[in-house]
């Protein structure tokens, strides 16, 4: 009897000691960029809808608002200015940008190892946002975001396995010029990770000194045009139907620059698109289509990311509703488009209103990053730590994502049918030959890292064993491993001497970590 326990304990030491260590990438069961696309909330006469009233409304109603430049650069391409101000967009000058855009977006990692490649039905998980405050868990309450957070959350999401990119989620309330405060997100967000970077910028006179600072970082304006590893999250529209004057020049210094462009509509539900989830989809799909016109203006084939984030809204409040099914359904009915054009697309999922990471946040957060997944969405947007209806980013919440965001990607790889996932030999093994069950079988051992994900924090224990374990808490282990992070040297630092030149030239708050 000793000797079968010790058997048996020694067994499970050793399965434990294999799950505990790290995973080569091609045994891994979940990694960035798997294909989702199975699940689709639209019919294919719904998206041929959608496509005809955007088109329409392009031709009809058209954009306001366009810069002097933009004006030049769309009439060129084919748009009509009218008497009103307003330019419109024949059918085939949208077909003829479709025609040119880049249907397959590479967004670099600075150290080459998280590449994403954004094309078809690829998946990946981000962050993003402009929260202006954080979430203090352990003093329940909240607080402005400073400088130091955002590099923290760099920071956090570089050691994260299921958060493939660090879109800004937040805005640096401790610098009040807003020049600076441009510089500083950036300086901040690559000093903390190698992940691919989004970041915006307040004013086009900004951008120079912008590109500036990122050629030093990256060796050398060449090195970026090469690998142009952070991208502008451009909000270049004022919905419904008017171009962000300022923003779209901020946009034309970007492409020029060689920096790809997040083509970012984010009408709200109710207020700034219709309240009907089809009619908020539509008014996206058309100012993003006369963004990609645009661009493709300016420079024939740059990449660009049709970024159709129409938000929810609590009717009876007028709040935003983030977390609700109707945002899943925006974002996932949004993805569809995308794949209908061919183009690289992303939305915002992910988010919950809950003011703490409790159950709400949980089930809002698991709605739609599992949905967007399935959807096929390429760059899922504020999937990690975003609360509060996006005023609130939580540290502990966007490591407790790292979990949520692997079970949800879990749901995008799916199922696999083939002669040995049907498993009848194994059946017929066990039934006729075996002891009955199929625990300790070669097949379900050679096959349990390959096939599940498990989780870093959720607790799969009895209540026997949590309690035995001093009833571990969700939130104090997170607290945890925040703590464990943020007390270890950035992996992203900059090179002593590229980061005394940043700091000669520019005014880095950021004190030296």
């Amino acid at each position: 009897m000793s000797e079968n326990r010790t058997r048996r304990s020694g067994g499970r030491a050793a399965r434990q000691a294999m799950r505990a260590a790290p995973l080569t990438e091609d045994t891994r069961p979940i990694r960035a960029g798997m294909e989702g696309g199975t699940y689709k909330p639209l019919s294919d006469a719904d998206v041929l809808k959608i496509h005809e009233a955007a088109l329409k409304a392009l031709e009809t109603i058209g954009m306001a608002d366009a810069p002097p430049s933009g004006v030049e650069i769309l009439t060129k391409a084919g748009a009509i200015l009218g008497e009103d101000g307003r330019l419109r967009f024949p059918r085939s000058v949208v077909e003829d940008a479709l025609a040119v855009a880049a249907k397959k977006v590479t967004l670099y990692s600075r150290d080459g190892k998280n590449d994403l490649e954004l094309y078809g039905n690829r998946v990946h998980y981000g962050t993003a946002g402009a929260a202006v405050n954080m979430v203090d868990v352990e003093k329940n309450e909240y607080r402005e975001c400073y400088v130091q957070d955002l590099y923290d959350a760099a920071k956090i999401v570089d050691r994260l396995d299921n958060v493939h990119f660090f879109q800004r989620p937040m805005v640096c309330r401790d610098i009040p010029d807003n020049y600076e405060m441009d510089l500083n997100t950036i300086y901040a967000s690559c000093s903390g990770t190698t992940k691919h970077v989004g970041t915006s910028f307040t004013e086009p006179d900004f951008v120079p000194g912008a590109f500036e600072m990122i050629y030093e970082i990256a060796g050398g304006e060449d090195k970026y045009r090469e690998r142009p590893f952070i991208c502008n999250t451009n909000c270049f529209v004022v919905p419904p139907m008017k171009f962000a004057t300022e923003s779209c020049e901020v946009m034309e210094h970007c492409i020029r620059g060689g920096m790809p462009i997040l083509l970012l509509s984010a009408g709200m539900a109710g207020a700034t698109a219709p309240s009907t989830i089809a009619g908020a989809i539509a008014q996206a799909t058309a100012e993003c289509l006369a963004g990609l016109v645009y661009v493709n203006a300016v420079a024939p084939g740059h990449p660009a990311i049709i970024g159709t984030w129409p938000f929810g809204l609590d009717l009876r409040t007028g709040a935003m509703s983030v977390g609700s099914g109707e945002q899943a359904l925006l974002s996932a009915g949004s993805a569809q488009m995308h794949k209908f054009y061919g183009l690289p697309g992303g939305a915002a999922a992910g988010a919950s209103d809950a003011k703490m990471p409790d159950m709400q946040a949980g089930w809002e957060q698991m709605c739609s990053n599992v949905m967007s997944g399935l959807s096929g969405m390429n760059m899922v947007y504020e999937a990690a730590g975003m609360h509060a209806s996006l005023l609130g980013f939580c540290f502990e919440s966007l490591i407790l994502a790292d979990d949520l965001i692997g079970q949800a990607m879990r749901c995008v790889r799916g199922i696999e049918v083939s002669d040995e996932t049907l498993a009848l030999d194994q059946i017929a093994d066990v039934c006729l030959n075996g002891p009955g069950h199929f625990l300790g079988t070669d097949q379900t051992l050679s096959r349990m890292q390959t096939d599940h994900v498990y989780p870093t924090l959720g607790d799969r224990t009895s209540p026997k064993e949590w309690a035995e374990n001093d009833k571990p808490d969700l939130i104090e282990k997170a607290i945890k491993m925040k703590n464990e992070f943020l007390s270890e040297k950035s992996n992203a630092s900059l090179d002593p001497q590229i980061d005394a030149a940043i700091r000669e030239k520019f005014a880095i708050h950021l004190k030296a970590q």
